[in-house]
């Protein structure tokens, strides 16, 4: 897989946790009615958001090989810790926490593209 298609990838898999966690407890209900109730399960929002962390640390591994900047894996972490402390602040605070979380991640993988774009433009592969 190239660094692109992660990030996107990175980036589908962020939005798809952060809109399972907000809209979990509205249809909770009907899923165990129809079998699928471990879809609330905690072990599988971990799961989720562990491969949506993995993904990222790859996907920016490889585009500060190109661009050389750090900040997108403090987006990247930040992100991570707020989300897996998502419970922090009770039912209240949790959907914030939960949009805060996912936004820097889904942000840490649109800078590496931006900057990812702008090296390439900068340096192109000049391989002979």
């Amino acid at each position: 897989m190239t660094q692109r298609s992660l990030d996107k990838t990175g980036i589908w898999v962020t939005t798809l946790c952060a809109l399972h966690c907000l809209l979990l407890p509205v249809i909770l209900p009907m899923l165990s009615l129809i079998g699928l109730s471990f879809i609330g399960e905690e072990l599988l929002e971990r799961v989720i958001l562990s491969v949506s962390i993995l993904v990222g640390f790859v996907a920016l591994i490889m585009g500060m090989r190109k661009h050389f900047r750090f900040y997108p894996f403090l987006m990247l972490f930040a992100g991570g810790v707020i989300y897996w402390h998502k419970d922090s602040l009770g039912e209240i605070g949790e959907p914030i926490i939960i949009l805060l979380g996912a936004s820097l991640i889904v942000a840490a993988h649109w800078v590496n593209l931006k900057l990812t774009r702008a090296a390439s433009v900068l340096q192109p592969n000049v391989a002979q």
